[in-house]
């Protein structure tokens, strides 16, 4: 039970009046400038789902804040983010948690949303990027058609590398000796994966400065060519024992299992990656058509047929288990607090606690996609068929399938010739 009401103690004394949650037995007294919100902000949190713990960690991290503003007589509608940056500084010296932008970041975002403090508070100082690096981000989204994490990650490798190798005068002062330079240094304490990457992103950024004219010369060829040979990969899937295993772990009777079996339907019977699943909106599903619409890499839109199994899946989960009054159009929501929809981790995650449930070993989304290659493998579906369920940008992804159906590999294979005339010729 929650209960909400003012600290007798201090009406005695005279002093300020505080406002005191209590929760199950524990309480929390908010004081300073933002102890009337204290009410709208305990329901609010409730309304999301949070759970004891959750509430109690938000409650202190705003009875924590308001007392930090009112010693320091800062007005709470002035607060600016460097000034956050500041008190959370102050709560890592004198706490042991929750002294971090993500753990304050749930009580930011709705003191802002409810007009009590500047959304610029809310948001992480950052230093400014170079106006190169701005446009090369730009480039990645509207040119490239990049993911928003993979635009990050490259983006990131190109600050990593102007904020250390780019001379004073800029990224237009850059020669092959500052790139050859900084890929020699990223082989020194990374793995050939990560050099690889780096690489790509150099090669990728100095491109786009020449083309730009940034720089004058195409330095992109003094990117190392960095070879990390990777076997060559069979693409295997789960079998359909192991299918039905993971389907039937799901507690249906529960929330989180009726998501989690419309997920797993999902990736298994359409094939699709745990991004598109994560991307999945209402919007998408056309039921009178019974098609849904798949929103794949490089913001390619297709539509699939919706099979009869996995279309009722959906609907259970949207009509027993979606949170009602969601602010967003996904299909799939965590189950915990704070309501937002599932990351492609997340779904990764779905499938990673099905096997603990069904004593498999742990494999990723990605295998329930190669499932059901395999199985339309060997149901004699034509590869370019296959690609265009899968949707694969090329045909020389999907021909990897082929190496799979050993049976036909093994009737193309030529008997060995037999030697003759007991030697060699």
């Amino acid at each position: 039970m929650i209960l909400i009401g003012w600290s007798s103690q201090l009406e005695e004394t005279g002093e300020q009046f505080m406002v005191r949650i209590e929760i199950e037995g524990r309480g929390v007294l908010i004081a300073g400038p933002l102890e009337d919100i204290a009410r709208r902000f305990e329901d609010e949190f409730v309304r999301r789902g949070f759970t004891r713990k959750s509430l109690m960690n938000q409650l202190r991290l705003l009875a924590h804040l308001s007392r930090w503003l009112q010693a320091r007589g800062i007005a709470v509608g002035e607060l600016t983010a460097g000034q956050v940056e500041v008190f959370l500084a102050e709560r890592r010296r004198t706490h042991t948690g929750l002294f971090s932008r993500k753990a304050l970041g749930p009580t930011l975002e709705w003191l802002a949303y409810e007009g009590v403090i500047p959304a610029a508070a809310t948001i992480a100082p950052t230093a400014t990027d170079p106006v190169e690096l701005v446009g090369f981000e730009g480039y990645l989204r509207v040119e490239r058609h990049l993911a928003a994490s993979t635009i990050a990650a490259n983006v990131a490798r190109a600050r990593r590398f102007l904020a250390g190798y780019a001379p004073p005068e800029g990224a237009v002062a850059l020669t092959a000796a500052e790139v050859t330079r900084a890929l020699l240094d990223e082989g020194v304490t990374r793995r050939p994966v990560s050099v690889k990457a780096f690489g790509y992103t150099l090669r990728a950024l100095l491109r786009f400065f020449f083309i730009t004219g940034v720089t004058s010369h195409d330095l992109s060829a003094a990117t190392l060519v960095i070879r990390s040979p990777q076997p060559s990969r069979l693409p295997v899937g789960a079998s359909r024992d192991e299918v039905a295993a993971l389907l039937v772990s799901c507690d249906r009777d529960t929330s989180a299992g009726l998501r989690d079996h419309a997920v797993l339907l999902l990736l298994a019977h359409l094939g699709l990656r745990a991004i598109e699943v994560a991307r999945l909106r209402l919007d998408d599903l056309d039921w009178r058509r019974g098609e849904i619409l798949v929103r794949g890499k490089g913001n390619r839109d297709e539509r699939l047929p919706l099979p009869a199994e996995v279309g009722e899946a959906v609907v259970a989960y949207l009509q027993e288990a979606r949170p009602a009054g969601v602010g967003f159009r996904e299909v799939f929501a965590a189950d915990r607090a704070p309501l937002r929809p599932l990351t492609r981790e997340a779904v990764g995650g779905i499938v990673e606690r099905a096997c603990d449930r069904a004593s498999l070993a742990r494999f990723g989304a990605h295998r329930l996609r190669h499932t059901l290659g395999e199985q339309m493998v060997a149901a004699a579906v034509p590869l370019d068929a296959i690609g265009q369920v899968l949707r694969h940008e090329t045909a020389l992804t999907t021909a990897g399938y082929a190496r799979v159906d050993v049976t036909a590999l093994r009737d193309l294979a030529q008997p060995w010739p037999a030697m003759t005339g007991g030697g060699r010729s």
